[in-house]
């Protein structure tokens, strides 16, 4: 046996009761939870949240006008379905969406087309952003798509 070959020792200690008087192991009668206040009482842990009897943050939320995500797109959604209101080979963009009364507003993130229904129609699709489900069934019917 050399001393690189040897075994930590693992001692087995109990756990320190807590509050049972000086000879317990573990400070006199405050504990280590420090002099007074709430939280060196018993069952001191206040609820998430809790903010001493302020109003907290999760009650005045509605009040502020809650939370808006800084980095979300602001996308309209549209379905094939609807191009079935064009003729035969005309251009359509989100502004003839607006004059068709499909949508009210192009929003900053734009227009997207998803594959909801079919395409009926030969229409030119310009100014929109796609599902990969949405292109291949434009591009299979035969429907054509600038970007």
């Amino acid at each position: 046996m050399e001393l690189h070959n040897l075994e930590k020792f693992k001692k087995d200690r109990n756990k320190k009761r807590v509050g049972r008087g000086i000879g317990s192991g573990k400070g006199g009668h405050t504990v280590g939870k420090g002099q007074k206040g709430q939280k060196s009482r018993k069952g001191a842990k206040p609820n998430l949240g809790f903010e001493g009897g302020q109003s907290p943050l999760y009650k005045r939320l509605p009040q502020i006008g809650g939370f808006r995500n800084p980095v979300s797109k602001d996308i309209q959604i549209v379905n094939l379905e609807v191009f079935d209101k064009f003729k035969d080979g005309d251009e359509v963009t989100p502004i003839s969406l607006i004059q068709m009364k499909i949508i009210k507003k192009v929003p900053s993130g734009g227009v997207k087309i998803l594959s909801k229904g079919d395409i009926t129609k030969k229409v030119k699709l310009n100014g929109f952003k796609f599902s990969n489900k949405a292109k291949e069934k434009i591009e299979s019917f035969g429907a054509t798509i600038n970007a």
